[in-house]
């Protein structure tokens, strides 16, 4: 126990010239070695031997003590670096991610559904490109196409795509045409009459004046089915082509409808019969033209034809729920 004493006290003790301990003033405690530690030494020696390990391990020398207290000092201020005050540089974020742009139209489809669709676009492209070129050739002039094909160029345009370019032609149409008919009509005591003459491009004409929106058929369906008639038949009236009767019927129905519309023979006469005319007048020309036309109108008349009973019930019917 001494031994361990003495060698703990030679290490913080500074060592005398010849190694020895310093001489210094003999203690007044007769036997020092023989006296044991108080508590405090115990404790200083474990703190001492834990501080000695620590140097040991690191192999540093311990930084003094300092003092528990210290009264403060004046010291001159110090220049901070300027990258003290700059900021802590922050790491870089990552770029949020991009949205994906939902689909839209087509693309929105199941892979089916787009196949589908892209096939009933394809045709309906391919359709309208033939209708286009059908036209351009029905109304270009005569050429190796039309005269080779004009039979199934016709087909596809009459009769719902015909095309009248009279108004743009060198010389446009420059006369008035009034279509009229007259009727063989039965009785009611099956005595036949005959009527007069009914204008009916006049009755249209009175029907249109004064309406803001006239209709599509009062303004054309008397004048076009008039004018396939004329193209469909040569001066002596009979049919060229095949769609010479097909016009024939369809301006025979219109009459006939017409007729019952207008209560020709009086009420519950049956039309047995009609004859269409066109009387047409020539535009006179305006004061400062020096052309001279005539202003004499120009009939021509039709052969009188027989009404089938299936024209005069289609007649009424129409006329009915009209």
């Amino acid at each position: 126990m001494d031994a361990y004493d003495e060698g703990s006290r030679a290490r913080h003790l500074p060592d005398g010239p010849d190694g020895s301990l310093p001489e210094g003033p003999a203690s007044t405690d007769p036997t020092p070695d023989s006296t044991p530690s108080t508590d405090q030494d115990s404790t200083d020696q474990e703190f001492t031997d834990q501080e000695s390990t620590s140097q040991e391990f690191t192999g540093q020398e311990s930084a003094p003590q300092q003092p528990a207290f210290q009264a403060p000092t004046a010291q001159a201020p110090t220049a901070q670096a300027p990258d003290a005050l700059a900021p802590a540089p922050q790491a870089p974020t990552a770029d949020p991610p991009v949205p994906t742009p939902t689909p839209t139209g087509i693309a929105s489809l199941p892979l089916r559904s787009q196949v589908v669709a892209a096939l009933a676009l394809a045709v309906v492209a391919v359709v309208a490109c033939v209708h286009l070129g059908m036209v351009f050739l029905h109304v270009a002039p005569s050429n190796t196409v039309t005269k080779q094909h004009g039979r199934a160029i016709d087909d596809w345009i009459y009769p719902e795509f015909e095309q009248n370019w009279k108004l743009f032609a060198p010389n446009p149409l420059q006369q008035n045409i009034d279509v009229q008919v007259r009727a063989q009509v039965r009785g009611a005591d099956g005595a036949i009459t005959e009527t007069g003459w009914y204008d009916l491009s006049a009755l249209d004409g009175a029907a249109i004046d004064g309406n803001l929106l006239p209709s599509h058929t009062q303004q054309n369906e008397l004048r076009r089915a008039w004018d396939f008639y004329i193209g469909t038949h040569d001066n002596e009236n009979r049919p060229v082509g095949l769609r010479g009767d097909l016009s024939q019927r369809y301006l025979r129905r219109i009459v006939v409808l017409r007729l019952d519309r207008e209560g020709a023979g009086g009420k519950g006469a049956v039309v047995e019969g009609v004859q269409v005319r066109s009387r047409t007048t020539n535009v006179p020309p305006p004061k400062w033209s020096e052309e001279k036309v005539s202003d004499t109108p120009v009939l021509r008349e039709l052969p009188w034809w027989t009404v089938p009973e299936e024209d005069v019930t289609d007649a009424r019917t129409e006329a009915s729920a009209g």
